[in-house]
């Protein structure tokens, strides 16, 4: 078995972006500005966005945050995104997700101006990601890719499910690894909480990528022997022995399941520092 180290990898891309940003800043050009808007007070988001600033800071980009009280009205955040679609310095930003209920994310997300919706969550560039067009690609899709390919973990032919049909990730990884190119070329199913048998589907598996948010919840019984699994799940358990009470787990049993999967990635330190990179990139 195998053990990916997402943060590692992480930390090797963004030593290459910084290569990247010192030669591109030493000719003359313009420092990339990343900006991010943080809405409320959510523990989760809050730690999300500081390592997305901090990975800005690592890389040599450019970066601001914006905060607002929860209690933010619509409208006053639109304008803040209108505002940063008319910045010319701002070459990309994102909206953390989740907002606050009384805000429509949809609304939200449709009034990102495409060319700076570093997410990958506007329709058009949705559109342009399953069209195979250049554009932003979501981050965590983006970085499990991105582990693949560092591992040099053979994708084409192979079969790969994806379990959980997000937008922010089950869909977006499924066409990521349906497309025409060395990094992909998979026969992909997409399973869901429809799914009849999932265990049938998981076990036909090359490459099992569990997105589903329930701790735990893929045993090793439903993966065969030597399958590449990839665990997104962060999810947060009761641990009477751990400093802070809880741990944080996977969707992923790790203990069993790594007994028999060729490459496997951790919770933590696995997926997560990769989604905290790769903001930005386009594909």
């Amino acid at each position: 078995m195998v053990l990916i180290d997402g943060k590692k990898i992480s930390l090797e891309l963004q030593a290459e972006i910084a290569a990247e940003v010192k030669t591109l800043v030493a000719n003359g050009k313009k420092q990339p500005h990343l900006a991010a808007i943080l809405v409320g007070d959510d523990p989760a988001s809050q730690s999300y966005v500081n390592n997305k600033v901090k990975a800005c800071l690592n890389v040599g980009f450019k970066s601001t945050l914006v905060q607002f009280e929860a209690n933010i009205s619509e409208q006053k955040l639109l304008s803040k995104i209108a505002e940063l679609n008319a910045d010319p310095d701002i070459d990309g930003y994102i909206v953390q997700l989740p907002l606050p209920r009384h805000i429509s994310e949809q609304k939200i997300i449709e009034s990102i101006s495409p060319a700076k919706d570093v997410d990958g969550f506007h329709p058009i560039n949705v559109g342009r990601l399953v069209l195979n067009l250049p554009t932003y690609v979501s981050a965590t899709p983006y970085g499990i890719v991105e582990l693949l390919k560092r591992y040099n973990i053979p994708t084409e032919g192979k079969h790969c499910v994806v379990i959980g049909r997000s937008n922010i990730v089950g869909s977006p990884m499924s066409i990521l690894m349906a497309k025409n190119t060395n990094l992909a070329n998979c026969t992909v199913t997409l399973c869901h909480s429809k799914t009849k048998d999932l265990k049938y589907h998981t076990l036909q598996a090359d490459i099992v990528i569990a997105a589903i948010g329930r701790p735990n919840f893929v045993t090793a019984d439903m993966i065969k022997e030597g399958a590449v699994v990839i665990d997104v799940g962060i999810n947060r358990i009761d641990d009477d022995t751990a400093p802070k009470g809880f741990k944080l787990v996977g969707d992923v049993k790790f203990d069993e399941v790594s007994k028999k999967a060729g490459f496997i990635t951790p919770v933590p330190g696995g997926v997560g520092p990769m989604t905290a990179t790769t903001p930005g990139l386009s594909n």
